[in-house]
């Protein structure tokens, strides 16, 4: 009886409904009126929604194709505008009216693929919150106003092969497009675990002020993967203020920035790390936005035009003192625009070696030192070693004040530094610049190819149709 019992539970689970539905009323009364674990098909046509589709446990929604299957809504369901920004870590006052599809608590297994889902008089796609094992692919995420998946608490989550356009705006309380307002995101995730996000693309077509939105939006992420993705909005990532744990960011084109800062840079989790950022492409000058602590950055392609030079590389504008460590290694960096490192806050314990930065002369002309540190900082724990650091035209000093050459400085070649006479810079025998050549693909489907300095597209890409 037991095993009859197990395989009658199986077939349950695997039930589809026979025929993919055509109409709207077809599609809402389907998704219902079934239980849990059905897959229900959606043929082709766009299905102009009057009220979300509210999914359960193990259902499956699955369109006929990007662009074939388009779920929209109606003329008539405006969602209110006044509830934005929405509180972003009390799920308890969030209004959920504005979302196309709801996976409400505890509705584990869900999986939303093969479709277009586009607004624009939505908050955004999906809504969840405290759900487990959630899959969302292939889906084009088009013209929403805030967020295009929404989520609070998720865990196991699978988020891959999907296209983000314009999917997120700024918002001051009732006003797109205010200076300083709170702002979406392609995903925006409260609270993840244990999750993988890979092959999506975030565009931002748009150009009016109200467009900006970030690419992967977070609010703590523990045992996380970003890794593959192509990110052109503003900001690609930003995972602020809670704690964060074993978060590795890989093998992405970032046209914008990556955010990690925490207050005195949050504490460092058993496994000694909070952020592995490596084999990356970055294409703006304001790359990443420090601090943290327990972070190590290696391994990237740090490539910037010298028109657009208003960024150092990692910026940190704290106040609170944060104890590190974070490690800065084996990286290139092409054309840095203020600087490579400047930190507002005393940091400590900071190790940064085996890099190769050419720095020419920028528009500006920028003129101040590649690394700029607090005063206050324990210069006795930073390590500076085995870096090629060459200034091509305007000379440069390493370091913007005299307390920082303090750092324990060694076998470093320096082409063009003008401040040499502040610090010792020993010999060790060791090689200079990069241990190993940088040679990896990023992007979706790999679609960069970087050979140390020079990236373009790989040939056995296979990219997506924005």
């Amino acid at each position: 009886m037991q095993c009859i019992a197990i395989l009658l539970c199986l077939f349950v689970a695997a039930s589809v409904v026979a025929q993919p539905v055509v109409t709207v009323d077809e599609l809402t009364a389907t998704v219902s009126q079934s239980g849990e674990g059905v897959v229900i098909e959606i043929g082709p046509g766009t299905f102009a929604l009057t009220q979300p589709l509210m999914l359960k446990s193990g259902m499956m929604l699955k369109g006929a194709g990007m662009g074939k299957t388009i779920l929209t809504n109606a003329d008539a369901w405006k969602a209110a505008t006044d509830t934005l920004p929405d509180p972003e870590t009390n799920f308890k006052k969030f209004d959920r009216s504005g979302y196309l599809i709801h996976v409400a608590e505890k509705m584990d297994d869900v999986t939303i693929s093969d479709m277009t889902l586009t607004g624009p008089q939505m908050h955004g796609a999906v809504f969840s919150y405290f759900n487990k094992g959630m899959k969302i692919h292939h889906l084009r995420i088009a013209d929403f106003m805030y967020s295009g998946i929404r989520t609070y608490s998720m865990s196991g989550a699978q988020i891959h092969d999907c296209t983000f356009v314009d999917a997120g705006q700024r918002w001051e309380k009732g006003q797109p497009g205010v200076k300083g307002g709170i702002t979406g995101g392609g995903i925006f995730c409260i609270w993840t675990k244990d999750s993988e996000i890979w092959n999506n693309r975030f565009l931002r077509i748009k150009t009016a002020p109200n467009e900006h939105y970030y690419g992967i939006k977070g609010r703590q992420g523990k045992r996380c993967h970003i890794h593959h993705n192509t990110i052109e909005t503003n900001f690609s990532i930003e995972f602020p203020f809670e704690n964060d744990e074993d978060v590795e960011i890989d093998h992405n084109i970032c046209h914008g920035t990556i955010s990690i800062p925490k207050h005195a840079g949050g504490p460092v989790p058993a496994s000694g790390s909070t952020f592995h950022i490596h084999h990356n492409l970055f294409r703006d000058s304001y790359s990443i936005e420090f601090v943290r602590n327990g972070v190590e950055m290696d391994h990237n392609l740090f490539d910037f035009d010298l028109v657009e030079d208003h960024g150092n590389t990692i910026s940190g504008f704290g106040k609170a003192a944060a104890s590190g460590p974070a490690k800065f290694h084996n990286n290139l960096i092409n054309n840095p625009g203020r600087g490579v490192i400047w930190i507002n806050e005393p940091y400590n314990h900071l190790e940064v070696r085996n890099n190769h930065i050419i720095a020419r002369t920028t528009k500006t002309p920028r003129g101040d030192g590649l690394f700029g540190f607090n005063d206050k900082c324990d210069f006795g724990t930073f390590l500076f070693t085995s870096n090629l650091i060459e200034c091509i035209g305007q000379p440069r000093p390493l370091f913007r004040n005299d307390t920082s050459a303090q750092c324990r400085i060694e076998n470093n070649q320096l082409i063009n530094i003008s401040d040499t006479a502040r610090y010792q810079n020993p010999k060790t025998g060791k090689p200079v610049g990069l241990e190993q050549p940088l040679s990896f693909r990023c992007g979706v489907d790999g679609e960069m190819n970087v050979e140390g300095w020079k990236s373009s597209p790989s040939q056995k890409s296979e990219t997506k149709n924005p």
